[in-house]
């Protein structure tokens, strides 16, 4: 079983219900839909090459997927995830884009924020603990020998390369898209995504995600408002 926290939108979100429409799986239920039918764009294709993001859900990536460390508990990362959540203060990203990360395609702010830096950094630093050392077979599964120096030295040290100076956020939408498939894709999610493209997205709350076993679909554990010490909403 491995845990993840990640920025998400609340369930009811419109950006929520748009992603888990187009990528055919909601992390909250676990309900399941057909591709969409868009012009140009054959739905099996297009359900191949979501296969990637729908299997670990709509998010964004704050600390990555984890092992609990030896006596830890998920009662006690629950408790702890609470604690977070009520410790911080909602913002708001300025503007997201839809941008292609190499060969994915993914919404990214349209500048660096700050906050959004430092919620992923808190994120990280307040996890670690329960984070069990990366196995053999998980280190090399990041191809550490293609990884700048920083990155490998994040891949040791915190699990994951892509932390503080590295992090760079976004919402995955596509797994690798060929190349000569990026034009109709790109046109595919500006008609889908246009609603939320070029506008704020609202920075409110943050989930726990959990993978029951290997290779399982991630579901929302939790979803905490921030600022808030209500009680956790229970996926």
């Amino acid at each position: 079983m491995r845990y993840a926290i990640y920025f998400a939108p609340p369930a009811d979100d419109r950006l929520s219900q748009t992603a888990s429409r187009w990528l055919g799986r909601d992390a909250f239920t676990g309900a399941h839909f057909g591709p969409p039918e868009i012009a140009g764009l054959d739905t099996g294709l297009q359900h191949a090459l979501t296969a990637d993001p729908r299997r670990y859900g709509f998010h964004g990536t704050l600390k990555a997927p984890f092992e609990l460390a030896e006596g830890r508990s998920e009662e006690e990362l629950l408790n702890i995830f609470e604690c977070f959540a009520a410790d911080l203060d909602p913002f708001e990203i300025p503007e997201i884009i839809l941008h292609q990360l190499g060969p994915f395609f993914a919404l990214v702010p349209s500048a660096p924020s700050d906050e959004l830096q430092d919620l992923a950094e808190d994120a990280v630093y307040r996890f670690d603990p329960f984070r069990a050392p990366l196995s053999d077979a998980d280190f090399a599964r990041r191809k550490p020998e293609a990884l700048p120096e920083r990155q490998r030295r994040y891949l040791r040290e915190w699990g994951y390369p892509y932390v503080f100076e590295e992090f760079q956020f976004h919402l995955t939408l596509t797994g690798p898209v060929p190349a000569e498939t990026s034009g109709i894709m790109r046109t595919a999610l500006e008609t889908t995504f246009a609603e939320h493209i070029g506008k704020p997205l609202p920075v409110t709350s943050v989930a726990l995600f959990v993978e029951p076993e290997r290779g399982a679909p991630f579901t929302v554990r939790s979803l905490l408002p921030l600022g808030s010490d209500t009680q956790r909403k229970i996926a």
